[in-house]
C-alpha cells in the first residue's frame, strides 16, 4: 500500500468517525430538501471518484 492509498484511507476513516448518521441527517433536514439532494449527488460522486482512483489505471 502506497503512500498516498495509506493517506486515503487514513482520510476517509477519520470522516466516517467524525461525522454520525444522524448529525447528517439533522442537518440536512434543516438544511432543506435541494440542499440534501445536492449533498447526496456529491457524496455519490465523491464515492465514485475514491473507488476509481483506488482500482487504479485500466489497462
Amino acid at each position: 500500500m502506497n503512500l498516498s492509498r495509506y493517506s486515503l484511507f487514513l482520510f476517509l476513516f477519520a470522516l466516517a468517525t467524525t461525522l454520525t448518521g444522524c448529525d447528517a441527517i439533522a442537518g440536512i433536514f434543516k438544511a432543506g430538501a435541494y440542499t440534501g439532494i445536492i449533498l447526496v449527488l456529491v457524496v455519490v460522486f465523491l464515492l465514485w471518484f475514491v473507488v476509481r482512483k483506488m482500482r487504479g489505471p485500466r489497462v
